[in-house]
């Protein structure tokens, strides 16, 4: 799924620190080499989709 949100310059940008386990950080490098994105935008891919599907986890009983 394209992320056009994201793709070219985004006219606000907040930086943060993250720390990753060394093994995430491989299998996410790994990951973006295979998708031909740079770790960055990889993580912001992945994050844009982790939260626009919809989750069952905070429906109401």
């Amino acid at each position: 799924m394209p992320c056009s949100h994201y793709s070219g310059v985004m006219d606000e940008e907040k930086r943060i620190t993250l720390r990753l386990p060394a093994g995430l950080h491989e299998r996410l490098a790994e990951r973006a080499r295979a998708d031909r994105r740079s770790l960055n935008s990889e993580i912001l891919h992945l994050l844009e989709a982790a939260i626009s599907r919809p989750d069952s986890d905070t429906a109401s009983p």
